[in-house]
């Protein structure tokens, strides 16, 4: 066996470590999700409106919109509102000019009453 196929070898053994240890933390933020849910909810957030303007700002403007529906829905504030990484990633994956016309997301609160937007499953 060449040198180059040990380092495939040991690197192809480091990555699956990586990926079950993502995979233990992910299970472990889910069971401390589900102890502290007090609601939770899916919604189809329309984002039609940001698609109203100029292009180079309709991505921050769909997240305005994101941001403010959940405030009323959820009958919360805006300190008491996190948004994901993952639905910020989704809907700037088309970059600043075309965001998505509308998203599903879930939107979980919990006992402290944080909402915290994710999207739903199956995106």
């Amino acid at each position: 066996m060449s040198s180059r196929e040990a380092e495939m070898k040991e690197e192809s053994k480091a990555e699956a470590a990586r990926v079950s240890e993502e995979a233990k933390e992910i299970e472990a933020e889910k069971e401390e999700e589900e102890e502290g849910i007090v609601e939770e909810r899916i919604y189809n957030v329309p984002l039609s409106k940001a698609w109203i303007g100029p292009r180079n700002k309709r991505a921050p403007r769909a997240i305005r919109i994101l941001r403010s529906f959940i405030m009323r829905h959820m009958k919360i504030d805006e300190d008491s509102l996190k948004i994901s990484n993952e639905v910020n990633e989704y809907v700037w994956s088309r970059g600043i000019q075309k965001p998505p016309r509308k998203i599903r997301i879930r939107a979980v609160k919990d006992d402290e009453g944080i909402v915290t937007v994710r999207l739903a499953e199956g995106e």
